[in-house]
């Protein structure tokens, strides 16, 4: 906790009331605490003015809201209205049952939402001292997210998203303090809503499951003639890509301008020979291929905007933000492309991570700051932590049995001897991370060596699809003995090859294989962490941001002569991380984990009582994402 005095300055940034709200909090420019309100209210990507999230920061620095001096809103609500209002214009007379449930909400609540703002914020009981609201747009807020936490003192700044207020792709430049936008590409032209509109088509729930669609890319047959013929019929029918990068889209092929869905599913079923998958339907080849094939074109897009973000700035640096940045694969291919020296993305790239950014923006443009390159690690640990009073009531009311340990390093020891016997760990510490990926203050762990670990994990644990992969958490200095991968990965946001040399060979016409038959044969010495193309979505574990994970992976290196462990979330499919010790303990009773460490507290599922909610009770908690 930093400690406040009067003379600090203290913004506060939100964005809220479309998916992912969250409140950030800076004392002097440095971020004290950030965090999703989903993690208080337990609902996924709770779209709600973030109520909890800000009384956590409140509480957690212990001041009051007279004590911020400005709040900023990661959007511009009139421009975003504008832009509501000419699309329907121009697209009418489609989108009138649209329009008819749109236009209220916007007109009650969106459309002056200054005034909205300080309702809200008079549950925090505002004295005399009303802070400053101040709106900045929405790629302003993504780029200041990610420029200025980055250890560059200038840039080259690729933002990728669905859509702000119209622009759908900005390529800026950030020096000092300063943000300049050189380019944008604008709504309805979308390279988030197209792979979004794919993600629908194929049978997962858009803006949550475009993860899925590129973790089952990779089953596709790339380089067959169907995966060749769905490329040419997205680039040749449904967008036109320049060389730059920027696109035109044939929009009579989608929905989602005026629509409530994203496609027009009589279009693209004819044009691609098959219908839209229902949500939990068997996944077929089809799809995906069909999955190999949109993350293909979007690649390829990314890496043109990529070039022409470097031959536009001459940096060799680049920052990026967005939802699109959370495509680790593409990344990864922006780093393979060796286009730019460096490249850093922010843990929280999507709209959550637009309420940082709303509050240095504040800091750095409205208050004219100077930036301090700061060349560390960003901490991405900013959340609410669990001390011992917590635990212990947990303990409490759930009589449960444990074992309390002094010595940290004896905690490690332990841990790793259950994780090398094959034994699921949750695993709690400090603060909680910032971001939709857990980096080891809120994770499940298991062996990457273990060959039946991914499949326990899946179907035992998380109760999710089979097919998704799991990621590896590396000791940072024996990265590259596991991984092709020269930079540094902490935010789980870098996808690489595994070492050729811990490959197994495929075996004689794998690509024939089913589903199930490719993804349980064992393709590397770490198979649970193993893509079925060889890839891994890679974290790299640094003793300065995470030492007691850090540690961990030492211990177990020292037992097992492997520095890499499994981290996946700590949740289940539907479910919003753990934030409490009681989201943890319960998590943990509901599965088939076989242990729960929560700061120097272990917990053995065997010595537990018998948890009383039956899974048919439970699991119609969380609505499937």
């Amino acid at each position: 906790m930093t400690s406040i005095h009067k003379k600090d300055t203290l913004i506060l940034g939100i964005s809220a009331y479309y998916h992912d709200s969250a409140a950030a909090l800076l004392v002097n420019g440095v971020c004290v605490g950030a965090v999703q309100e989903e993690r208080f209210t337990r609902k996924k990507h709770d779209s709600n003015f973030p109520h909890n999230a800000i009384k956590y920061l409140l509480d957690y620095q212990g001041i009051a809201m007279d004590d911020i001096e400005c709040v900023a809103f990661y959007e511009k609500p009139f421009l975003k209205f504008e832009r509501l209002l000419e699309t329907y214009h121009i697209f009418s007379p489609r989108g009138l049952s649209s329009y008819l449930k749109a236009i209220p909400a916007w007109i009650k609540d969106k459309l002056f939402l200054k005034k909205t703002i300080l309702k809200e914020l008079n549950a925090y009981s505002i004295g005399t001292s009303i802070p400053k609201i101040l709106f900045p747009n929405h790629h302003l807020s993504h780029s200041a997210s990610t420029f200025y936490p980055s250890p560059f003192d200038s840039a080259a700044i690729l933002t990728i998203d669905g859509v702000g207020e119209w622009a759908t792709t900005t390529i800026g430049f950030g020096k000092g303090n300063e943000i300049t936008l050189l380019r944008e590409l604008v709504f309805p032209h979308s390279i988030g809503l197209l792979y979004s509109a794919f993600t629908g088509y194929c049978g997962f729930k858009v803006n949550s499951g475009e993860y899925k669609l590129m973790g089952l890319a990779p089953y596709g047959d790339h380089g067959s003639e169907r995966v060749l013929r769905y490329e040419r019929l997205i680039l040749n029918e449904m967008i036109d890509v320049k060389e730059d990068g920027s696109i035109l889209m044939n929009m009579a092929y989608f929905e989602y301008p005026t629509g409530l869905v994203m496609y027009c599913a009589t279009k693209w079923e004819a044009l691609l020979g098959i219908g839209p998958r229902q949500p939990e339907a068997e996944l077929t080849q089809d799809y995906m291929d069909l999955a190999a094939a949109i993350q293909n074109v979007t690649e390829q897009i990314v890496l043109k905007l990529a070039q022409a973000a470097q031959k536009l700035t001459g940096s060799e640096n680049l920052v990026m933000a967005g939802g699109v940045a959370l495509n680790c694969v593409a990344n990864g291919k922006i780093v393979q492309s060796k286009i730019f020296k460096n490249i850093w993305i922010q843990p929280a790239s999507g709209d959550a991570g637009g309420a940082l950014g709303a509050a240095l923006a504040g800091w750095h443009i409205w208050k004219d700051m100077p930036r301090t390159v700061d060349t560390s690690l960003f901490n991405p640990y900013l959340g609410p932590e669990i001390g011992n009073l917590e635990i212990e009531g947990v303990i409490r009311k759930y009589k449960a049995r444990y074992e309390h340990y002094t010595e940290f390093t004896r905690l490690s020891d332990e841990v790793s001897k259950v994780l090398s016997q094959g034994h699921v760990v949750g695993w709690v510490q400090g603060r909680m991370e910032w971001g939709p990926r857990s980096l080891g203050n809120r994770s499940i762990l298991g062996d990457a060596r273990n060959s039946e670990m991914q499949k326990k994990l899946n179907l035992k644990i998380k109760f999710r699809e089979g097919f998704r992969p799991f990621a590896p958490a590396v000791i940072a200095e024996e990265c590259a003995h596991y991984f092709e991968l020269s930079e540094k990965s902490p935010y789980m946001l870098l996808v690489a090859p595994v070492a050729t040399k811990l490959r197994f060979p495929e075996p004689e016409n794998y690509r024939k294989f089913s589903m199930r038959d490719r993804l349980y044969h064992q393709r590397s010495s770490l198979p649970s962490i193993t893509h079925v193309d060889y890839s891994a979505r890679v974290q790299t574990i640094h003793q300065e941001i995470s030492p007691r994970f850090y540690t961990l992976l030492q211990s177990f290196k020292k037992l097992t002569e492997c520095s890499v462990l499994v981290n996946t979330s700590f949740n289940v499919r539907g479910e919003p991380i753990v934030c409490t010790a009681e989201d943890a303990y319960r998590c943990f009773m509901r599965t088939e984990m076989d242990y729960l460490v929560i700061g120097d507290y272990v917990f053995e599922k065997k010595a537990q009582s018998q948890w009383k909610e039956t899974s048919h009770e439970w699991k119609k908690e969380f609505v499937l994402d």
